[in-house]
């Protein structure tokens, strides 16, 4: 479990994140939505340790992330995945080498071991026989399950997508989603995902927290949030102008 106590972010006089407290469960797929400046990516890189909070806590099961010295930063870690927007995958390096970085850069294991390792993820994904090719033979939704691949290389706890859906098309976004969740269940990993796809939100969405100019605006799941009657949030999943200024 993943917590937001309280956080602050500031850019110059800028207040991007204004006292946002929520939790992120384990073994549940934890959705972030907003509109564009919402200020959903920063919490989430917050939250990951790539910006610096100006006042609260981040707190992974009982550990409080931003009292944390390098060392004991750079240990955490190890236990995070990270799915980025746009897969950045390594143009340089094959399918195998992409994969194995994380092991590479964090343990000592041998290299039979570590290739057992990346064999093993890749099949989990439904990718068999790639390992050679390069990032510029697969298709975007390959590449996707490539990077998830190496996200979950090293067996986090903590998986974190950043737009896990973008550019790519409805049907293969859902094959991602569903793929996502399915690991988030068998591993009992505490995933979190930035996304603005209302699909994702309605299949995939266990827990939803929306914000809006920077405040936690509304909180749910899947089940309740076409219920309800939060305006601002009406506006964002239909994609419609407010009811009140409908009636004007």
């Amino acid at each position: 479990m993943i917590e937001a106590v309280n956080i602050d972010k500031f850019f110059g006089e800028h207040h991007v994140l204004k006292n946002i407290s929520c939790r992120f469960e384990k073994g549940k797929a934890n959705l972030i939505i907003g509109q564009s400046g919402s200020g959903k990516t920063v919490l989430m890189k917050c939250l990951v340790g790539l910006y610096e909070v100006d006042k609260g806590k981040v707190i992974y099961d009982d550990r409080d992330f931003t009292r944390m010295n390098f060392e004991q930063r750079k240990t955490l870690r190890r236990e995070i995945g990270m799915l980025f927007q746009g897969a950045a995958l390594f143009d340089s390096m094959n399918v195998e080498q992409n994969v194995m970085f994380p092991l590479n850069m964090f343990t000592r294991q041998p290299l039979e071991e570590k290739l057992d390792r990346v064999n093993f993820v890749l099949n989990r994904v439904n990718l068999s026989n790639v390992n050679h090719l390069m990032p510029s033979e697969l298709s975007g939704g390959m590449r996707k399950r490539v990077a998830i691949a190496r996200a979950i290389s090293m067996n986090p706890q903590y998986l974190f997508c950043d737009e896990p859906n973008s550019g790519l098309d409805p049907q293969t976004s859902g094959v991602i989603d569903h793929l996502i969740l399915e690991i988030t269940q068998e591993y009992n990993i505490t995933t979190i995902v930035n996304t603005h796809d209302m699909n994702s939100v309605l299949s995939i969405g266990d827990s939803v927290v929306f914000i809006l100019n920077g405040e936690l605006w509304w909180s749910g799941d899947k089940e309740t949030i076409l219920n309800t009657d939060n305006p601002e949030l009406n506006e964002f999943v239909f994609g419609t102008e407010l009811t009140s200024r409908l009636k004007k």
